[in-house]
């Protein structure tokens, strides 16, 4: 078993770490947030106070953090995990970041000989509480596999997509998918709904045929609980677009659908619903029809 770190402990990294933890490894941990750090703590891992303390310490130091400017303070900054690389250290992160950003830390952190993996993850709270998230991962091969015992415990699925940065590309088309099945899964219900016929019944009907979808089986029991609590924020889902966008203007790739999947999740920031779930996006189109969602199992 290994000796692993693991920098950024919200909803997703938590949830990875403690799954290492079950699968044997040794856990060094380090959060802005230190009451998720004690529970780790109380469940076995050790507390460190910097990435470079992090860093020092073991044989894979992972990372789960918001965005770019995020990763790139923690890996290059003052106190970072560059200075505390040493020969044999994988950095993995699986934070969600642009592929120009990916690649600049793989740069540099190859020049004081640490090996990087860019690995995204998909599947949400449920994938990460589970351990069966699908891992996107880019970089050296040999450090892929080294890395293997880590993904096994924390996925279902993990590909080596390319190289550097290849990770990251294969997260954009990921969020480009996952953009439009939340859109169109809150224009469903409300069509359905709209039209007078029970939405429940409609997803019923509808889940075992061609529009079968992760987003379909798992998101629309708990919106009819009346649960927009995130597995997902909205706001990591729009600074994800954000990405998708950048990445498409990099390449000159036009994207309308994404495009416009985007404006509807700045309307929804806007109306303040930026801590909700990802699939309370439909909050944008009970605005525009003046009709809220029926919640035929909240309080079952």
């Amino acid at each position: 078993m290994a000796k692993v770190g693991y920098i950024g402990l919200g909803i997703m990294g938590a949830a990875m770490a403690r799954n290492m933890m079950k699968a044997g490894h040794e856990l060094v941990v380090h959060n802005r947030s230190q009451a998720i750090v004690k529970e780790l703590v109380s469940e076995g891992a050790t507390a460190a106070s910097t990435p470079k303390e992090v860093a020092e310490q073991v044989e894979f130091v992972c990372t789960n953090l918001p965005d770019s400017p995020d990763v790139e303070k923690v890996v290059l900054g003052e106190n970072g995990i560059i200075e505390g690389a040493h020969d044999g250290l994988v950095f993995i992160d699986n934070s969600t970041i642009k592929p120009e950003t990916a690649r600049k830390l793989a740069e540099k952190l190859s020049e004081v000989g640490v090996a990087a993996l860019d690995a995204p993850v998909s599947g949400g709270d449920v994938g990460a509480r589970n351990g069966t998230l699908t891992i996107m991962v880019g970089g050296p091969e040999d450090a892929f596999k080294k890395a293997e015992p880590l993904f096994e415990a924390t996925g279902k699925a993990w590909v080596l997509v390319g190289d550097s940065g290849a990770g990251q590309i294969a997260k954009v088309c990921n969020q480009i998918i996952v953009g439009a099945q939340m859109a169109s899964l809150a224009e469903a219900l409300i069509t359905a709904q709209k039209a007078g016929v029970d939405p429940s019944r409609v997803v019923e009907a509808i889940k075992g045929g061609a529009a079968q979808m992760w987003t379909l089986d798992v998101k629309p029991p708990r919106l009819f609980a009346g649960n927009r609590e995130p597995g997902f924020k909205a706001y990591m889902q729009h600074k994800d677009l954000g990405i998708v966008l950048d990445t498409a203007k990099t390449y000159g790739i036009p994207l309308p659908v994404t495009a416009v999947i985007t404006q509807l999740y700045t309307a929804m920031l806007e109306q303040g619903n930026r801590e909700l779930d990802n699939s309370a996006i439909i909050s944008v189109y009970e605005s525009m029809v003046n009709m809220q969602l029926e919640e035929p199992l909240k309080d079952k």
